[in-house]
């Protein structure tokens, strides 16, 4: 997911509504009224610089969080049922290395076979897991995304910012920033009081809030 597209998407319909004005034909005005002057330079004004990161954000917010902790719910089950073949084809492989010098080729190469179509299935079945587990939560998170995306646009016209940088991204081209400039944690906040969904309960340390390109947390099969 293109991490500041959510914010693009926020500040979008403004910015084409501005660039449309723009680009209006001269001849559009009314004959009385004066043309601008072309000359007059543009004002600067000074500038007040907010970071926020905004995947972080939405993940952290209570919303957000709820919606972690129900993506993962729904693959515990296959997330299970993966761990299990996973032990299956890992307990047949050392079985296989254990067995005696006297084992016959013909034997070899049946479990051979079968330990080939078990860890086939589970590299399957693990793919397709994670395929649908990212989908699902990259769903979530768009959802909750949206939202949160009209506190921050809200949050930094009421506070006077003049510009915003998304920070998601650890490949950003910001290197160093007086911490104060942050607000990620301020919209986190701003968006809870909002919303008005509580805190999740507490969840095992395996359901940390993942990132939306995280893995499913699912056994990876042993090689």
């Amino acid at each position: 997911m293109n991490r500041s597209l959510v914010l693009v998407s926020a500040l979008g319909a403004g910015l084409m509504t501005a660039a449309g004005m723009a680009q209006a034909p001269a001849s559009t005005a009314p004959p009385s009224q004066p043309a601008a002057d072309a000359s007059v330079a543009p004002q600067a004004i000074p500038a007040k610089i907010a970071l926020v990161a905004f995947e972080q954000a939405v993940f952290a917010t209570n919303e957000g969080q709820r919606a972690t902790q129900d993506v993962q719910e729904k693959y515990k089950p296959k997330k299970a049922q993966i761990d299990t073949l996973a032990q299956e084809v890992d307990s047949l492989k050392k079985q296989l290395q254990s067995a005696p010098a006297t084992l016959s080729d013909e034997e070899r190469a049946t479990r051979l076979k079968n330990i080939d179509t078990k860890e086939k299935q589970l590299n399957r079945d693990a793919e397709d897991a994670q395929t649908a587990y990212n989908a699902d939560l990259q769903e979530a998170y768009g959802k909750v995304a949206a939202k949160v995306s009209v506190t921050l646009k809200d949050y930094v016209s009421k506070n006077g910012y003049t510009l915003l940088l998304d920070v998601s991204n650890q490949q950003s081209n910001v290197m160093w920033a007086v911490p104060s400039t942050d607000v990620t944690q301020a919209l986190v906040t701003a968006y809870n009081a909002s919303s008005g969904v509580a805190a999740p309960a507490p969840s095992a340390p395996s359901a940390a809030r993942p990132r939306p390109t995280t893995p499913h947390p699912a056994t990876a099969p042993k090689q």
